[in-house]
């Protein structure tokens, strides 16, 4: 405290002696320091632009062109600017981010992790935020309770462990990591990792924030510098302004069916024009976040009003006055080149809803009725859900209560269930207060925790089968087959929180609130008038609950506990380093057909229980992908038996007898949630190669930190030469090198066989990581 009030004084010195605000951008970041540290929330927040404008400053005279926001705030963070190599699409940039968060499920590993490089402390600001384990079953009160019970050892483990390094700690019941990192730690320049792929919902408020691995998280943590392939900038100008029933929503919908779910792969997608100042801060952070579907590395949104207010309101003014005084470096530069410009006029944007199983399916709200009726979707609306990461904010659930209202207002329900989930503490305590909750309960809504629940498929379903043919529609971002219930017959649609209310008071897909009338119980005909809601609340935010825990400045007595009987919790043990030779005669384990998520790869739902026990998680492996060899889920011929069994089983059984083997998959593998089990777990049971048409960018790296070979087809259609009882050998591994192709031959059954090329991307870091077996062993090599 006698830091922070020093500091305090010295800053309110120099104002005194009458020095100009622009002259202390440095005084500025620490008197921010000592702001922030006197709240409840983060001792070590610190604002400093004047490190990012002097990177910029270097990066500025080197390159000697116009930069993108993008590009200012990514370079800004370099940790050579003099000496790193940029160019777009191509060079390795070495990175310096402000800070990591992690959320409960991914944190499990990534803690592991760290405890496992054997470092002390955090070397940089970082925090926990638990919302993935709370299960929606009946109301938000009775599930945390629940949850509470139920994950007492994961929350004892996180606890402790984020007192023990230096961690900040979010209890249950505290809100969605995306949530909390907007309310209080994102700002305009900021660069943040999180083991989350909805991460770059902090691009709303101006930062880069990018979703990554629990391994990459461990580097930051342990102050190695981050490696991120130099990002392409895909430009999205925005003309025009939102009115009626559009909504920030649509913007991300539109996108998402013009780039397609891999569309964005390599690029950050930077928004800009003067539609820009048509859409809440809350509003750009809902584009950001479903951002992740295309692809891309992240979204981002140049600095404005709307942000400064927003700054404001959550109680970071002096923030706000640090980044208007430094606005220069938070917006694009005049004359910036994009590598792919898409344009959209806001006031021509029509209410989109996507889907079914794949969210670049984009449908206009007045089209979805005949499309659905002549693809033999179910029109009924079973239920509509509204809150998510994505669409939670004060102004997304005042514009749902005003279509409740009107509702209520004729007599009017819900025809459909109808859930509704706060983004966090904050949120939920503000509506119940200003009484949105309540008309959202009266027109049939329950309220959730404020967690992700159904969002993930936390979501203990009951009113439909399993396999029964059914509708749901949601605000969330992602809608791949099952994830959110489990059923894989379940068609979900994501829209925006005002559609999805209105569909669900109608019952129906063919109802378009556009033009079409409700009928009252008086036989009455009436159409909504489009959505209402303030941006912001007139009164300051209600912060609810205290949720938040500190880390000790001492933590030298804290104990973390890991029980070696636990089924939820085990300690890792390092991978075996490469023994120099190549991989020869590896079995096809599996050849995926078609899109493979990494929620085929490692599913979540009643799995996430499990994400801090590697040998248990590794039990669904692959379970959810389709088997080219006889279009079945979780149904592999083992190759030295002949019978078939679950692809976790015969994985188990080839490394038992000591055969490594390889998983053959097609476009965008791996795509989705950026969970590292997905690359834990086939390099726990044996695997060494992942061979693809094409990867997603997160999955990408999270193979190659765990010490396997991700590889893709030189000859996309060399997929279709590899048959599943090949044995594959990779040819070349002991001259590996960047850029240098590696051959594999593929060896048939009847006795002929085939070479085909396979391409990489490995630097020359990565390839020591798969040298030394994982990143994590290299780690230790170098301490």
């Amino acid at each position: 405290w006698v830091k922070y009030c020093i500091i305090l004084i010295f800053f309110l010195l120099q104002l005194a002696l009458g020095h100009g605000v622009r002259r202390l951008h440095v005084s500025a970041a620490l008197f921010v320091k000592a702001k922030v540290a006197m709240s409840r929330y983060e001792p070590t927040t610190c604002v400093n632009y004047q490190k990012l404008r002097s990177n910029l400053d270097i990066v500025r005279k080197r390159l000697d062109r116009p930069l993108t926001l993008s590009e200012k705030i990514v370079y800004g963070h370099l940790d050579d600017p003099s000496g790193q190599e940029i160019v777009r699409g191509r060079t390795y940039l070495r990175l310096r981010p402000d800070r990591v968060a992690m959320q409960d499920a991914t944190a499990q590993m990534a803690m592991l992790q760290f405890i496992s490089s054997g470092l002390p402390r955090v070397a940089v600001p970082s925090t926990i935020h638990c919302d993935h384990l709370i299960e929606a079953q009946v109301g938000g009160t009775q599930d945390l309770q629940r949850a509470k019970e139920v994950n007492q050892e994961v929350y004892n483990f996180l606890a402790t462990s984020a007192a023990k390094y230096g961690v900040g700690f979010w209890k249950p019941g505290s809100g969605i990591i995306h949530q909390i990192i907007l309310e209080n730690y994102a700002y305009p320049g900021v660069m943040v990792i999180g083991t989350d792929s909805h991460t770059p919902n902090g691009g709303g408020l101006g930062g880069i924030c990018i979703g990554v691995g629990g391994a990459d998280a461990v580097d930051v943590m342990a102050g190695i510098p981050w490696e991120l392939k130099c990002p392409n900038v895909i430009g999205v100008k925005l003309t025009g302004s939102l009115s009626g029933w559009t909504s920030p929503k649509d913007v991300i919908l539109k996108v998402a069916g013009i780039l397609t779910v891999k569309g964005g792969t390599g690029a950050i997608v930077e928004y800009h024009g003067p539609g820009v100042d048509s859409i809440s801060c809350t509003g750009m952070g809902t584009i950001c976040n479903m951002g992740a579907e295309i692809g891309a590395t992240t979204s981002v949104f140049p600095y404005n009003h709307r942000m400064k207010t927003y700054l404001e309101k959550t109680g970071r003014g002096e923030i706000a006055t640090l980044s208007e005084e430094n606005k220069d470096i938070l917006v694009p530069d005049p004359g910036c080149h994009y590598d792919q410009l898409i344009e959209i006029n806001l006031s021509e944007l029509k209410p989109h809803i996507n889907g079914p199983f794949t969210p670049d399916l984009a449908h206009p709200v007045a089209e979805i009725g005949a499309v659905a009726e002549k693809s033999g979707w179910p029109l009924e609306v079973k239920v509509g859900l509204i809150g998510s990461c994505t669409n939670s904010s004060y102004e997304d659930m005042g514009r749902a209560a005003s279509l409740a209202k009107q509702a209520l207002d004729h007599g009017l329900k819900c025809k459909a269930q109808f859930t509704v989930t706060p983004g966090s503490e904050q949120i939920r305590a503000t509506i119940e207060r200003d009484g949105y909750a309540k008309i959202l309960r009266d027109v049939g809504g329950v309220v959730l925790a404020n967690a992700c629940g159904p969002c993930i498929g936390q979501w203990d379903r009951r009113d439909v089968k399993k396999g029964e043919k059914n509708t749901i529609v949601t605000s969330f971002n992602r809608n791949f087959t099952a994830r959110n219930d489990a059923n894989p017959a379940t068609h979900a649609f994501v829209t925006s929180p005002e559609i999805v209310t209105a569909l669900a008071i109608a019952g129906t897909l063919k109802f378009n609130p556009e033009t079409d009338y409700l009928t009252a119980p008086n036989g009455e005909k009436f159409k909504l008038v489009p959505p209402t809601g303030d941006e912001l609340p007139t009164r300051d935010f209600d912060p609810g609950q205290d949720t938040y825990q500190q880390p000790p400045p001492d933590s030298s007595s804290v104990h973390v506990d890991v029980n070696p009987q636990s089924n939820r919790l085990q300690l890792l043990e390092p991978f075996e380093k490469w023994d120099g030779r190549d991989l020869e005669d590896m079995q096809v384990l599996i050849k995926v057909k078609g899109k493979c998520t990494t929620d085929h790869i490692s599913a979540a739902g009643p799995w996430l229980k499990f994400r801090g026990h590697l040998d248990n998680i590794s039990n669904n492996l692959l379970i959810g992908a389709v088997n080219i060899e006889n279009d079945a889920v979780n149904k592999v011929r083992n190759q030295l038996t002949g019978e078939y069994g679950g692809v976790p089983d015969i994985a188990r059984y080839y490394k038992k007898n000591g055969i490594q083997w390889v998983v053959v998959g097609d476009e965008n593998y791996g795509e989705g949630s950026s969970r590292e089990h997905a690359a834990l777990e086939p390099r726990h049971l044996g695997g060494r190669v992942i061979i693809v048409k094409s990867f997603a960018r997160i999955h990408e790296t999270n193979l190659k930190k765990q010490g396997l070979l991700p590889l893709t087809f030189a000859d996309p259609h060399d997929y279709d030469k590899i048959r599943p009882d090949d044995k594959i050998s990779i040819i070349g591994l002991k001259k590996f090198a960047p850029g240098k192709p590696l051959k594999a031959v593929l060896k048939h059954s009847d006795g002929s066989q085939d070479t085909i090329q396979l391409n990489h991307t490995f630097n020359e870091t990565q390839i020591e990581w798969f040298q030394a077996g994982s990143a994590l062993n290299r780690m230790k090599e170098l301490q």
